[in-house]
This record gives structure tokens, sequence and C-alpha cells, in this order.
């Protein structure tokens, strides 16, 4: 039986983090599902990294058309991990209450969980990163150790079933971890 993972993603999702797991996954055979707030094509952005410039630019990003469901409707069993992309976006979708129960799910049944770059600002606001070992954004680091976890400045950090990354540069040592996670 196929592995099948969910993405959880929002407007102002960093395009990158959302399109190379998305396509990543597919890639390997696995079953991949997108949930959003609604189901609707999402504005993605990307931020990157310009000289003189002390924090990251946002320019608009591709857009994503393959939301299959929204947080209210995901059967959060059906799923064998789960990936939290970047961005704006987790600022504002940790907001759902209909999210909660989906990401404490994965962590209550040690499946596979994935955040980069500013995911994790997901995983503090339900109280999820106390006593972890993690990386985030740089801007997430303050964060992630507010909330009792260890901060680790490091491409990829995989701490039991949770695999966090800094931001886009570091995808492919991400993804090679989760898929390791997810036994694919």
């Amino acid at each position: 039986m196929a592995k099948k993972v969910l993405i959880i993603a929002g407007d102002a999702v960093e395009a990158q983090e959302l399109f190379y797991p998305y396509w990543r996954l597919k890639e390997a055979g696995i079953e991949v599902h997108v949930a959003a707030p609604t189901k609707k094509t999402l504005y993605t952005v990307v931020h990157d990294f310009e000289p003189g410039i002390e924090t990251y630019t946002e320019k608009p990003g591709y857009r994503f058309g393959w939301v299959d469901l929204e947080f209210k409707d995901v059967k959060h069993e059906e799923y064998d991990g789960l990936i939290i992309p970047g961005g704006r976006a987790p600022e504002y979708i940790r907001t759902y209450k209909e999210l909660e129960p989906i990401v404490r799910h994965f962590f209550e049944n040690n499946k596979p969980v994935a955040a980069i770059c500013h995911g994790p600002q997901i995983l503090n606001a339900y109280g999820l990163s106390k006593g972890r070992k993690m990386t985030a954004y740089m801007a997430v680091a303050p964060d992630v150790k507010a909330c009792g976890a260890e901060y680790v400045d490091q491409e990829v950090v995989v701490d039991g079933n949770l695999v966090t990354s800094r931001a886009w540069p570091d995808l492919p040592a991400f993804m090679r971890e989760f898929l390791k996670l997810l036994g694919a």
C-alpha cells in the first residue's frame, strides 16, 4: 500500500517549500494531498536574500492550484506523514481551530512530521516544540527557544519523528530525512 502524506499550507506559503516537497513525494510514488483553510488556488511567495538587505525580501511566486481539501475536511488518520512549509502562511494558518487536532494527531501517533523555515511557528503555537531539538529560520529561533526547544543552526535536525530545516536552501536534506522516517 502506498504511503500517503499531507502538506498543510495557506496563502503566502514559501513557493519552493511547497512545490519541492509536493513534486518530490509524487516522484517517489507517494500519494500527497494539500490542505489549506479553503480549497482554492494558493498565492505563494518567494523569499530571497539580496546583498545589502538585512532580512529576506518577498516577491510573488507561482500560483499553486492543487489544494485538495480544507482543514475541516482532513481525515488525519488516513495519512502517514505531515509536511509544514514556511513562508508567512504559518503565522496565520495556526489560528484556524481545525488545524490543531490535525497536527497533534501526528505527534500523538509518532508519525513523521517535517517543518521548515517558519513552519515551526505552528508547532510553537500548539506547545509541540517543548523539549525538542530543532532548527528553523533564524528569525524564528528566539520563538523556538522561548517555547522550550533546543535550537540548532544546521541544515537539518532529526529528533524522533520530527524533521526540521532552516529554509529552502536546505530542502534536499529536509526531504531526504523525511523520506527516511516515512520509510519510503
